[in-house]
């Protein structure tokens, strides 16, 4: 029962820290899942990714019906990262064969060095903002969005880490429309590819759903909270000071594997 009571609470406060500075859940949770609750690496990426899944449809749903969300977009990047995370996926059971519990070691590193980029990128990210100029997408963009799916797909498939915040980052690289646009368009594709990350990681038995529904319990009024919050704390120094520690995480997950 205590061990409930934590996960909810731990549901709670990464609720309440995405909604309060919009950071996202995988970069949150799965360092907490790993170090926190001692959960096996392999199932806390299964179990985030169908967390991240199911926390992004609500937020998906809006921006749909507000008209905020890039449909073409959407399916370019979806056309690279749909096969990149069936490939990721695929690979960590591939490892999991060959290595046995050894595939936990390979995740926490990979996740270290994602923890690394995407603590970096958020800290850097309204100055690459300043930088990029307002324009559509071409057809030529479109075949560099496919691209960058199908590299952070594989990165997804194998860490649950950058479905939103790297995306963003790489997105600006060939177009910007106004912010609600740019996070509409993101969390819809999030949704597509954290569910059929969290499908394959379900079929393969790594995702945990109990802990799942405990993690949704909190999470739900969570956000709520925090998105109730976010107008009245300084947000842009809670971000900077998450992604310090999210840094320090990184290199923690780099070090231990190998001490």
């Amino acid at each position: 029962m205590e061990l409930i009571a934590i996960k909810v609470l731990i549901g709670l406060g990464v609720g309440f820290l995405i909604g309060l500075t919009g950071l996202g859940g995988g970069v949150l949770l799965l360092p907490i899942l790993i170090f926190g609750l001692r959960i096996p690496a392999i199932i806390a990426v299964g179990s985030d990714a169908a967390f991240n899944f199911l926390t992004k449809i609500p937020s998906s749903a809006v921006h749909l019906m507000k008209g905020t969300v890039r449909r073409r977009v959407v399916l370019a990047l979806a056309v690279g990262s749909v096969p990149g995370s069936i490939l990721g996926v695929r690979l960590l059971q591939h490892l999991r064969v060959v290595h046995g519990a050894g595939v936990n070691d390979f995740i926490k590193s990979a996740v270290g060095i994602l923890l690394i980029i995407v603590s970096t990128l958020l800290l850097l990210q309204r100055k690459i903002e300043r930088q990029v100029a307002s324009r559509p997408p071409t057809t030529k963009s479109f075949t560099g969005m496919a691209i960058i799916g199908l590299i952070a797909g594989f990165l997804v498939g194998m860490t649950s880490v950058g479905s939103g915040s790297i995306i963003m980052m790489l997105l600006l690289m060939f177009y910007s429309y106004q912010p609600k646009v740019m996070v509409g368009t993101d969390i819809v594709h999030a949704v597509v590819l954290t569910g059929v990350t969290s499908f394959m990681h379900f079929r393969l038995g790594n995702v945990d759903p109990s802990l799942v529904a405990y993690l949704l319990i909190g999470s739900v009024p969570g956000g709520i909270l925090g998105s109730y919050f976010s107008t009245r704390v300084p947000v842009l120094w809670l971000r900077r000071i998450l992604c310090a520690i999210l840094l320090a995480t990184g290199a923690r997950m780099l070090w231990v594997p190998f001490h």
